[in-house]
């Protein structure tokens, strides 16, 4: 059930999107082991005119970038797991886009189970009744 908020740099293209949600939703299931049914993927651009990384624009310095931003379960995953996902994202991306800046993030949230769900019942309510 985790949801990911996706920003790219660049033009907004369709294809790009949904390569980028593929990629994103096989990673999460193989790595993170979560169900790709319940994995949510929202994908945002930004004008590398508009993304400024150590003082400069993207644009100027003829790079992309991306910021990734994942909600999962607290005490869900590992470390080791988590690292292993942030890493296999990093390079994942960096195969999608093209110069991909080295200050391009990936952040795995673990949230409280009683503060975080879908559907209008939380994590922790599901873990108790099953």
């Amino acid at each position: 059930m985790p949801i990911l908020n996706v920003l790219l740099s660049g033009p907004a293209h369709p294809q790009t999107t949904r390569e980028v949600a593929a990629l994103l939703s096989d990673l999460t299931a193989r790595l993170l082991h979560k169900k790709p049914e319940l994995t949510s993927i929202a994908v945002r651009y930004v004008d590398p005119e508009h993304w400024v990384v150590g003082g400069r624009t993207l644009a100027e310095q003829g790079c992309s970038s991306v910021y990734v931003e994942i909600k999962v379960t607290d005490e869900t995953n590992t470390r080791a797991e988590k690292a292993d996902y942030i890493r296999a994202v990093f390079d994942g991306l960096s195969a999608l886009m093209p110069n991909l800046h080295h200050e391009s993030y990936i952040h795995v949230h673990d949230v409280r189970a009683g503060a975080y769900g879908y559907g209008g019942l939380t994590q922790e309510y599901r873990a108790q009744h099953g």
